[in-house]
This record gives C-alpha cells, sequence and structure tokens, in this order.
C-alpha cells in the first residue's frame, strides 16, 4: 500500500484543520472537530498502523500541528486537542508494536513509524514549539491546588509525556554522520528546552513539595536528556579542561601514528632491498599439506606470517543464537554549548533536587505505586549523578539518600532478580541483561563513592564509610554475587561492555576487601550453608516374617497380663509421646485407622504393654465412631480383652511399597531430599575467598574481554591483568593460565608492533610463559593440557605429579563406592541363580542377597550393563502397578448401571459399587464413568451420607475390635493419585445438612487430646467465637452465617489441621461450600444454648475430661456467662488467646442491634479501654424460647429469619 495515497475520509479530515500561508498559519472553523476525529481514527487504526504511517507521510505534525500549536496558544479546548494528538502521534514505536517485530512485513512497518518519529523530533527542535509549551506549563504551575483543575493536571502530565516522547526518538543514523562536537538533532532539542526555560521547570517540579506526582515523569525526562553523555566528560567540563581535551585526542592520534609507523618497519625490514621480479618457491618444513609432502609456498617471504590453511575458504556463517550480543551505542560528544548547559543542570540538580527526588521515587517503587520496570530509571540516575558528584569536586552530602546500607540493598536485590529472571526467561534474556547492566554500574559507582569516602578529609565521612564497608563485607550475598556473575556470563546475551564493567567492579571490591583486611587482625563475616539432608539408601529387601503361631501367642500373652494390669491400676506411667494420626500425611483416614491396629498389634508382640494401651486409648478418641478401638467409657476389663483380642487377631501385615525411584541419571545416594540453610558466622580469610575465583568461567571471561584489549581502555585492560596475576602469582595458580586460547592472545600481543603501550599485559604474559616452558622441560603432557579449561584438582596434578591427589579429594570424585572383584563375582552368580526364576523380579531377588553397603536397584542394573550380562536397563523393566484396565465394555457397563440402581438409595453408593464390581478399577475411574453415563450430575451425589450421632450405638458394638473393611479399589491407590484426592474431597467436602445438631457434649475427647497436642490456643480462640457468636444471636435475633477467620498463624495452622477439623465438624460447624468460599462457619441453624454447649465442651477442664449430662436442658444462664460488672468481649471471630474464655455478655434491650465485624487484632487492642457495660437481664421471651423443645427453636429461628429477609 502507498502510506502517499490517504484515505479519503482521513484526507478530508486534515484538509479542514486549516492552511499553511507563509509563517501564518489560517485554521478552519471545523479545526478543532476535525483534531478530535484523528484521536479517533488513531483509536482505531489496525496492527500495521496505517492511520499512525499515513499522518506521517503526509507531515500533519509538520506542517499543520506544530503551527497551530504556536499561533493559537490561548485557545484551551484546542490547545488540550492538539496536545492530545501529538501525544498519540510522537508514542514510541516500541509501544506501538509492542516488541520489534520478527517476521520482515511488519518489521517495516516498525521501520517506517520510526522514521516518521525521526522527523517529528527534527520538527519540535524549535525554541518557538518549546516556548509555548514552557509558557503553558509555566501558567499551570502557578495554580494552586484549590485552583487547579482535573483538566490542568491532565494537561501538565500530556505535556510531560509529550517531552518524554520527543527525547524518545532514538538518532538515524544514516542522516547524523557527524564527528564528534557537532551539533545532532538530539542536541538541538535540548538547546530549545533550555532556551525556553523547561529545564528549570523540570528542576522545579523535581524539587516543590508540592508536585511529588510528576517525581518519575521528571526522571525519565532527565535520564533520556542525558542518553547520549557520560558524567566524566560533564564533570571535567569548564574547569580549564579544554586544553585537556585537546591532549586527549592528541595522545590517541599519536597512539595510531606510532601504531602506524611500527608496521611500515616491520614491513621495510621483512623486505629485500633490491626488487625482484621472481618472488620465488619456498617448502616449509614440517607443515604438512593436503598429502604427506610439505607445503610449497609461492609468495615472498615477507607474506609468510601470514598464510593460513583457511586461505580462501569462505567464512562460516554463524548461526544468531551463537552471536556476540550487540553493543549499546558508544556515548557521543555533543556541542560544547549543550554540554555547558547540561553540566550546570547537573550542578543544580544535584544541589537542590536528587536527594528529594531519589526519596520520593524510591518510596513510589517500594510502595509499587509505579510502572512497571521504573526502577531502572533509578538505577541509571544513582550511577550517572553519582559518578558526576565524585569527579566534579566530592561532596557526599549532595548525593546521601543512595548512599548507605539500604541503597546497597535495593540494588542487590534488583540485580538478584534480574540475573534470575535472565536466567529462566530465556525469549527476553537480552532485554533483562540490559537492565542488569544498569544495576551493575549503579553497584560499581556505589563502590566508587564509598572509596571516595575513605579519602575524604573529615573524619565522620571516613567513619561512614568503615561502617557501610564492614556492613557489605559481612554480609554473604554481596561476596558472592560476582562469582554468580561471572559463571553466568553468556556472550550472545550480555554484551562485551557489561563483561568490562563486570571484571572492573569486580577488581574495585576485591582490592577495598583486600585492604578492609589487611588493617585488622582477623574479620569475622556471616556464612551460608545449605545442608542438603539426601535419601538413605534402601535396606536389602528381605522376605516377610511369618506369623507367630497360636501357642506362642498365648505363651507372649501371658508374660503381658501382668503388665497390662499394673499399667491399667496406675502402677505404670503411660508413654506421652504415642500419636496414632498425622494430619500432615498423604495417607487416608481410613488407612491410618489399620496402622493404628497394626501398631497396637506390633507393641503388643514386642512386649510394649505402655505403648500399646496409650494407642489403643489415643485411637479411641481419634476415631470414636464405629467402636473400632472399645466404645468412649470402656472400663479396664474391656481394654484388656479388646488389646487380647488384637493380639490374635490375624491382620494382614503391612508392607510399605516400594519407592519409585526417578528417572534422572544421577545416582539416587545424590538425590536430595529437602535443604536448610544454617547462617552462622566465620573467620574471613581473603585467599580463600579468591581461591573461589580460581575457575575456569572467570579465566575464560577475561579472556574474552582481553581479545579486544587494543580497544580497550588502560583501565579495563589493567583491571584484566590484576585479576589474572592475582589468579596466578596470589595463588601460585600458574598452570590455571596455560590454556591454547589465552597463549594465542599472548603471540598476538608481543607480535603487535604497539605492544609498548600494553607493558602491564606484556609482563604478564612472559610471566606465564616462562611458567610454562619451565614446566612443559618436566611434565611432556603440559602441551595437551593446553587444549583444557583446568580446575585446581587438574592443577594439582598436572604440577606435582598425575595420580598426586588422595581418595576422595578433587571434584570428580563419586560419592558411590566402588565395586570390588567379589562383589562382581559374587553379583554375577546372583544372576545366573535367578535369571531362570520365571515370575519373579530379577533386580528385587539380588538386592534382597546382596551384602552391606546397601545398593540402590539403578547401580546394580548399571553394573550389570557393565559387566556385559545385559545390554541395557531396558532389560530389567519395572512391574507396572494398577489394574491396566482403560476401557469399558459393554457388559462392564451394564453391570455398573445395574449396581448403582441397586444401591442408590445406600448411605455409600459409590463404597457398596466397588465392593461388587466385578473388574478391579479405581475409584476415580469408576466416577469418571458414572459422569460420563449421565448416572449422576457432580461428584458429591456419590460421597459417602454421614449418619446422626443421636441414635444409639449400631450393631458394630459387640465388644469386638472391628477391623475396618478394605474395598477393591485400597490395593492400586499407590497409582491412582485421583483417587487420594477424590477421598479426600469424600472425607472435607461432604454435605452437611443444614438442620444436623451435634450431640450436648460432642468432641470432648478429640478436644482434650488436641490439648495435649498443644492447640489449647485455637481451642481458646474457637470457644470464644462459639460463645460470641451466641451472645450475637441472641441480641439480634436473627442467626446468619459467622465465617472463623483465623488472624494469626497459630490459628491459621490448626484450621488446616485434620484432627481440628474432625472437631469442627463434630461441633456441627460447616465447612467452605464452593470455591467462593475460604472459610469454615458457624451454620445460621445453631441456636445460642447449643454454641454455648459446644463452646463447654472444648473448654479445658483438666486432665481428663468430664462426663457430658445427656437429655440436660440448659439454664437461663450458662455458668461461664458474666455478671454485671463484668466486660464486654472485644470483638466476634478474633484471635484472642487470653488465659480465660471471654465471657458472654446477657442480651440487651429487645429492639437494639449490634453491628457484626469481623475484628482484628489491632481492634481488638483498641477497644480494650472501652467502659464495660452492665448486662441486661434477659427478658420472658428469651426464657420461654430456651425453654422450647430443640426441634421447636430450629423452626421458630427459620421461620423469623424468612420474615426478616421479606
Amino acid at each position: 500500500m502507498d502510506w502517499y495515497m490517504m484515505n479519503c475520509e482521513l484526507l478530508a479530515t486534515c484538509s479542514a484543520l486549516g492552511y499553511l500561508e507563509g509563517d501564518v498559519y489560517h485554521r478552519e472553523p471545523d479545526c478543532l472537530e476535525s483534531v478530535k476525529d484523528l484521536i479517533r481514527y488513531l483509536r482505531h487504526e489496525d496492527e500495521t498502523r496505517d492511520i499512525r504511517q499515513q499522518l506521517g507521510a503526509a507531515q500533519i505534525l509538520q506542517n499543520d500541528l506544530l503551527p497551530i500549536l504556536v499561533q493559537y496558544p490561548q485557545d484551551k479546548v484546542l490547545f488540550d486537542a492538539i496536545v492530545r494528538l501529538m501525544v498519540n502521534l510522537t508514542q514510541p514505536a516500541l509501544l506501538c508494536f509492542g516488541k520489534v517485530p520478527p517476521d520482515a512485513t511488519s518489521r517495516h512497518h516498525f521501520l517506517q513509524v520510526l522514521s516518521y518519529l525521526q522527523a517529528y523530533k527534527e520538527a519540535f527542535a524549535s525554541e518557538k514549539v518549546f516556548g509555548v509549551l514552557s509558557e503553558k506549563l509555566y501558567d499551570l504551575l502557578q495554580l494552586d491546588w484549590e485552583q487547579r483543575q482535573e483538566e490542568d493536571t491532565l494537561l501538565i502530565e500530556r505535556i510531560l509525556l509529550l517531552v518524554r516522547n520527543v527525547l524518545h526518538v532514538p538518532p538515524d543514523p544514516t542522516e547524523e554522520q557527524g564527528v564528534d562536537g557537532d551539533a545532532s538533532v538530539h542536541d538541538r532539542v535540548l538547546w530549545a528546552m533550555h532556551i525556553s526555560g523547561m529545564d528549570d521547570l523540570l528542576k522545579f517540579l523535581a524539587s516543590a513539595q508540592a508536585e511529588q506526582q510528576w517525581a518519575l515523569h521528571v526522571l525519565e525526562i532527565i535520564s533520556l536528556m542525558f542518553r547520549d553523555q557520560s558524567p566524566e566528560e560533564l564533570a571535567a567540563l569548564g574547569q580549564g579542561q579544554a586544553a585537556a581535551e585537546h591532549g586527549e585526542d592528541t595522545r590517541e592520534l599519536e597512539t595510531l601514528r606510532q601504531r602506524e609507523l611500527a608496521e611500515k618497519r616491520v614491513r621495510a625490514l621483512q623486505r629485500p632491498s633490491r626488487h625482484s621480479r621472481f618472488g620465488g618457491s619456498y617448502v616449509l618444513q614440517g607443515l604438512k599439506a593436503i598429502g604427506d609432502r610439505d607445503v610449497v609456498f609461492h609468495k615472498g617471504l615477507h607474506n609468510l606470517k601470514s598464510y593460513s590453511h583457511d586461505l580462501g575458504k569462505e567464512t562460516r556463517r554463524v548461526p544468531r543464537r551463537r552471536q556476540a550480543a550487540p553493543e549499546a551505542e558508544p556515548p557521543r560528544r555533543s556541542a560544547r554549548n549543550v554540554r555547558l548547559f547540561l553540566c550546570h543542570f547537573c550542578q543544580d540538580f544535584l544541589e537542590g533536587c536528587y536527594n528529594r527526588l531519589m526519596l520520593l521515587v524510591k518510596d513510589q517503587l517500594v510502595r509499587e505505586k509505579a510502572q512497571q520496570h521504573d526502577e531502572t530509571y533509578y538505577l541509571w540516575a544513582t550511577a550517572f549523578f553519582m559518578a558526576f558528584n565524585r569527579r566534579r569536586g566530592f561532596r557526599p552530602e549532595l548525593v546521601s539518600e543512595t548512599v548507605g546500607i539500604r541503597a546497597f540493598h535495593f540494588i542487590e536485590q534488583n540485580l538478584t532478580t534480574y540475573y534470575e529472571m535472565a536466567l529462566m526467561d530465556k525469549k527476553e534474556a537480552a532485554t533483562w541483561a540490559r537492565r542488569m547492566h544498569l544495576a551493575l554500574k549503579a553497584y560499581q559507582e556505589l563502590l566508587r563513592t564509598v572509596e571516595e569516602m575513605d579519602r575524604s578529609p573529615e573524619q565522620a565521612v571516613r567513619d561512614s564509610s568503615q561502617v557501610i564497608k564492614s556492613n557489605i563485607f559481612y554480609l554473604m550475598e554481596y561476596r558472592e554475587l560476582f562469582l554468580a556473575l561471572f559463571r553466568k556470563f553468556d556472550e550472545t546475551k550480555q554484551p562485551r561492555s557489561f563483561l568490562r564493567d563486570l571484571v572492573e567492579t569486580a577488581h574495585l571490591f576485591l582490592r577495598m576487601l583486600e585492604r578492609f583486611c589487611r588493617g585488622r587482625a582477623s574479620l569475622v563475616v556471616q556464612s551460608k550453608r545449605v545442608r542438603r539432608k539426601k535419601k538413605k539408601p534402601r535396606a536389602p529387601t528381605s522376605l516377610a516374617p511369618q506369623p507367630p503361631s497360636t501357642a506362642e501367642l498365648e505363651e507372649l500373652w501371658a508374660g503381658l497380663a501382668p503388665q497390662l494390669q499394673a499399667c491399667l491400676q496406675g502402677e505404670v506411667t503411660l508413654p506421652e509421646d504415642v500419636v496414632p494420626f498425622d494430619a500432615a500425611s498423604e495417607t487416608p483416614v481410613e488407612e491410618q485407622r489399620t496402622e493404628a491396629l497394626l501398631r497396637i498389634q506390633g507393641c503388643l508382640r514386642d512386649a510394649q504393654a505402655p505403648q500399646a494401651l496409650r494407642l489403643l486409648r489415643s485411637a479411641r478418641d481419634v476415631w470414636p465412631e464405629g467402636d473400632v478401638f472399645g466404645p468412649p467409657a470402656a472400663g479396664p476389663l474391656e481394654e484388656t480383652r479388646l488389646l487380647q483380642e488384637i493380639l490374635f487377631a490375624p491382620l494382614p501385615q503391612h508392607v510399605p511399597p516400594e519407592a519409585e525411584e526417578p528417572e534422572e541419571e544421577e545416582e539416587e545416594d545424590e538425590e536430595e531430599e529437602r535443604e536448610t540453610v544454617q547462617v552462622s558466622e566465620k573467620e574471613f580469610n581473603f585467599l580463600d575467598y579468591l581461591k573461589r575465583f580460581a575457575c575456569a568461567p572467570v579465566v575464560r571471561a577475561l579472556v574474552l574481554l582481553l581479545r579486544g584489549y587494543a580497544r580497550n581502555s588502560p583501565r579495563t585492560n589493567h583491571c584484566a591483568a590484576r585479576l589474572l596475576h592475582r589468579l596466578a602469582r596470589d595463588l601460585h595458580m600458574e598452570a590455571l593460565l596455560f590454556q591454547l586460547s589465552l597463549f594465542a592472545l599472548f603471540h598476538r600481543l608481543l607480535s603487535d608492533p604497539a605492544a609498548g603501550a600494553h607493558q602491564e599485559l606484556v609482563a604478564l604474559a612472559k610471566f606465564i610463559l616462562g611458567k610454562f616452558f619451565a614446566l612443559a622441560a618436566t611434565n611432556k603432557k603440559a602441551f595437551v593440557e593446553l587444549l583444557f579449561w583446568k580446575t585446581p584438582a587438574a592443577i594439582r596434578e598436572m604440577t606435582e605429579g598425575y595420580g598426586s591427589l588422595q581418595e576422595g579429594e578433587g571434584a570428580g570424585r563419586s560419592r558411590v563406592p566402588p565395586w570390588t572383584p567379589q562383589e562382581e563375582q559374587e553379583l554375577r552368580e546372583l544372576y545366573w541363580k535367578y535369571k531362570e526364576v520365571e515370575g519373579e523380579d530379577i533386580i528385587a531377588a539380588i538386592l534382597a542377597h546382596l551384602p552391606a553397603p546397601g545398593r540402590t536397584r539403578r547401580q546394580v542394573v548399571k553394573q550389570l550393563v557393565r559387566l556385559g550380562l545385559a545390554s541395557s536397563a531396558k532389560d530389567f523393566p519395572r512391574e507396572r502397578k494398577g489394574t491396566g484396565l482403560v476401557l469399558w465394555t459393554q457388559e462392564q457397563e451394564e453391570e455398573l448401571v445395574r449396581l448403582f440402581e441397586e444401591f442408590q438409595g445406600s448411605e455409600d453408593i459409590l463404597g457398596n459399587i466397588m465392593k461388587h464390581l466385578t473388574a478391579r478399577r479405581s475409584r476415580a475411574r469408576v466416577v469418571e464413568k458414572l459422569l460420563g453415563l449421565g448416572l449422576v450430575s457432580e461428584r458429591k451425589e456419590l460421597y459417602k451420607k454421614r449418619r446422626r450421632k443421636g441414635h444409639g450405638p449400631g450393631p458394630d458394638v459387640a465388644g469386638t475390635p472391628a477391623v475396618p473393611a478394605q474395598d477393591s479399589s485400597a490395593e492400586d491407590r499407590d497409582s491412582e493419585e485421583e483417587e487420594e484426592e477424590e477421598e479426600e474431597d469424600e472425607a472435607e467436602e461432604g454435605p452437611m445438612e443444614e438442620d444436623w445438631a451435634p450431640e450436648e457434649g460432642a468432641g470432648q475427647g478429640l478436644a482434650h487430646r488436641l490439648h495435649q497436642e498443644g492447640l489449647a490456643g485455637p481451642l481458646r480462640w474457637l470457644e470464644n467465637c462459639l460463645r460470641r457468636t451466641a451472645g450475637d444471636r441472641e441480641e439480634d435475633g436473627v442467626s446468619h452465617p459467622v465465617p472463623l477467620v483465623p488472624l494469626s498463624e497459630e490459628n491459621e495452622d490448626a484450621m488446616e489441621d485434620r484432627r481440628f477439623r474432625a472437631l469442627l465438624r463434630q461441633l456441627g460447624l460447616r465447612p467452605p461450600a464452593s470455591e467462593q468460599e475460604s472459610f469454615w462457619r458457624i451454620p445460621a441453624a445453631l441456636t445460642p444454648q447449643q454454641l454455648r454447649h459446644a463452646a463447654a465442651s472444648i473448654a479445658h477442664h483438666g486432665p481428663n475430661p468430664p462426663a457430658s449430662p445427656q437429655g440436660l436442658l440448659e439454664p437461663p444462664r450458662c455458668p461461664q456467662d458474666p455478671g454485671p460488672a463484668e466486660q464486654l468481649p472485644a470483638g466476634q471471630g478474633s484471635d484472642s488467646e487470653s488465659e480465660e474464655p471471654v465471657p458472654v455478655p446477657s442480651p440487651v434491650q429487645p429492639g437494639t442491634k449490634r453491628r457484626r465485624e469481623l475484628d482484628s487484632e489491632d481492634e481488638d487492642d483498641g477497644s480494650s479501654g472501652a467502659e464495660p457495660a452492665p448486662a441486661a437481664p434477659s427478658s420472658q421471651e428469651d426464657e420461654e424460647e430456651d425453654l422450647q423443645p430443640l426441634g421447636r427453636r430450629k423452626r421458630v429461628r427459620l421461620v423469623e429469619e424468612e420474615e426478616e429477609d421479606d
């Protein structure tokens, strides 16, 4: 599409704006409406930004909008519309397209929009335009907050955004090809801002108390103003440094001239004095050609050094993913008058605005009031202005806001975040690397500022520097930062400039740390150690023990009877640390009940009578239903009979299933179960810390940086050479630098005619080469070692002799014990012995008979493959668990439908179906099939219906322990994770009838057990909530479901405890009914009397829970109710953890209602000082209601609630 052929409607709209005649613009009557139409067109442009491109091609901004802005600033409505339109037109191309498009067509549109933006920027380089904007902004800022309307605030923001957009436009490299010192388009825009006074307005916005909301806008504009500037050059300006700048340029030219003259001299020495038309042919001995003969060279000897086998070959193309990251645009030198104005701006900004603005920006960043990634402007400003202050007569009070431990922590935190995101977000790794570079430069400038503070003549400044250094050197995060950045440096994602700053910052940090340690006898630092608890190797699988005979059990019981008698009479103290139920375990509750029976039987068979009796009583409290562990009021004789029957019962022995081995290639012994970080202190040794840098990634990064030694600054070369010198000389690890790529760099350096400018690198190269040839005289393998990057262990072997490392030393040591010849022979015999046995796992049989040390399945399989007894690990497949049935046949579906219709009215539909199914399937598969057949609409219809607890004991109360039956799906629970989730849903989200009421004294045994388990605080909180809710319902006369909101960590943990949730169910509380609910609720059907009974049942009365009275009606006032002078409770549902239960007041006047809220702890504290209100006596109607039957009271409550809703 030709963008110069405009759309008809768009062309008509642009024509209705007006026309330019000379320097005067004549607007049309419909000018304002046309501007609004253009704004509406831009709002509905497509993904190619067609409207934007047509307006840019027609130069509407240059020929119409800017003349209207300049000539009609008094028309407020038109001015506002023009500014809105220009803000939209000058929007950065990256914001328009989201990112740089990868395809060619979209990229063409992106570049086209960018070219129009560059044309807009050139049009804005006008003093008139910025003069109008500055005047309008000045008038708006003169208004007080009372006089400033919302439209004025929006116009201020739009003017700042317009300035930001104009400064954000990147330069056009094809148009701006001038040398340093020429005025670019960006310089002309800056100069127009300076002439118009916009820079003074920015300083006012940065320092004014009433203009805090524009802090980030101002900081972003300032960062764009100084985009091409270097703080060192600006700081050196105006201090008689013009001659210094000229001298710097002269030195650079002199260096280039010396290099050129040296090359000419070398070429002159290589050529003979008399020219020969016959160049000659030479044989290069020792250099083989394609065949077995030596190379024949047909050129002059002066061309011999440039000879290579690669001559004439095509250059191999480097894939894009392996190309080096592009460098950022280098800073250019602006025109001198622009640099002078920027230098004065920096001085004024530091003296009057910097500390205040940085404080406001950081506050907005910490409170997350800023947009995403706005912290990059903060990092840039920290690095730029602190560098300017350091080079311009260092005054630490001007940058005090960004010098301190908090500044170090903030920058280190962002640097670590960028580092982690660059590793995780591979697609945007280059973007994260640029942000990481900004944070690194800010961190470097902080270190330089602290180092400059050490040289301050003021003692207070030097003391502050010592405090800062002691803090950053003490913490481990600051010391480990550079090691992590070196090890994860990737030249395809991070540019060479990042590596340069990283090397310079690491050198500065090491130098400061070395000087800090030098002046102290000892330095204590923080150390963090990650302790990894490894999985223990499984013991060899042994055969299941045979159950004892009846005669043996009778003999065992004869010995246990006296012990049990002593325990029942209280002569032997029962243990307190026996817990039959684990709420954090993933094992279902039914399985834990079976395991409790097995544990009781195991204790009896091990002659541990006290443990068995304690387990029986604890399990009876946890599982009171069904009388599996006896009735609640079981006596000594009944407990003795229960234990005897459990001892003689043929219970199925629990065999733990073999744990699944992970499929990773690491050995199981090295697998981590969990990690714990231990923080301790240790004495710091600088050389030990320096040894952490003696690794291949650090040396590789330094070599990569030194490859461009001719382009590097002397400072960069010095830092890299000093780091290599520390590793080679200070640590005596010269062999760490014996690497071929580094030697090739040394060869290029020593043969460079301008090597005299790099004397430090030349001295290092000669030192390393001398050490290498001295070692090569004794170790002939040193030349081969040049091909590999080395570790400290390899260096030791290379210098002291191969095999000098003791057993267990070195990084490559294995934690797996080696196989001895005797073990290999035994492995062969066991393999041949069990190979022909059918129906048995060979590896399991071998593991059962292998002696210590215990081997894992993977180790045995690998060793069998190494010995040639098996071709691969696939010869020993694992036994698959589960039924393996996936498809349902027609007969199975008919059987499922028949069973569903048969048991549809039963309490446990799914359990009965599972028991009678012919083909074994998991519960999850059966539920899915029932849903697929349309027999049920949702899973909750299959949940086991809960039986009311007021109908007396069932047929199970016989006196014999009932072993819970295992349904047919229990065998494949390990392979079906969905089944476990289904059972948890059945246990926790089962339907609860609204009219269900708890018994009096329900949950007493479980509450007593929870008191002993250490949950006294959550139980007191629950008791207080129940009493307060009872009081509220008596006062209001209306019942609503009240959520239980745990505000403390202890109460939150209790609400996740399965036993605590079981207690809530016994008390009649309702769990979350759907995904919209998050908290348990006290149902509206529970009356105040029932709530008080529930609260009394869980109150702590001593070591043994009292027997609950049955069938008694509640008196008009419960025993815990307060007297007339007692205080009101703090608030409903709060986390009060007082020693005594909070009393509940009597109902107040019948006509009043109290507002119910979920009070926090703060509100509790605030209400503690309220004057206690006397409790009014209960009315006759309330007493009559208390004496009504239970069903009648519920009916009355429900009727009253419906009437109030109506």
